[in-house]
């Protein structure tokens, strides 16, 4: 699972993409056929989405899906457990 700020960095890029293309929550997820309040989580960073989902968001914000997270810093190294 990512950490806090790997699913804060995503919701951020989201919530920066939705709101350049003058949607709503409510619209995204209705272009992106999920409910409002997940696109909410996802931009909080409150949960970790699967890949299907990112898929159809970047699909509603009609860019292509390496573009959503263009900005979004390279991955940090992580502790192996």
């Amino acid at each position: 699972m990512g950490s806090d700020e790997d699913l804060l960095a995503i919701g951020r890029e989201i919530r920066r993409h939705r709101v350049a293309k003058k949607l709503s929550q409510e619209k995204l997820a209705e272009l992106a056929g999920l409910h409002r309040n997940y696109i909410g989580y996802l931009e909080r960073g409150e949960r970790n989405p699967r890949v299907d989902k990112l898929f159809n968001i970047a699909q509603a914000l009609d860019m292509e899906f390496g573009k959503l997270f263009g900005d979004v810093s390279e991955p940090r190294k992580r502790k192996r457990a």
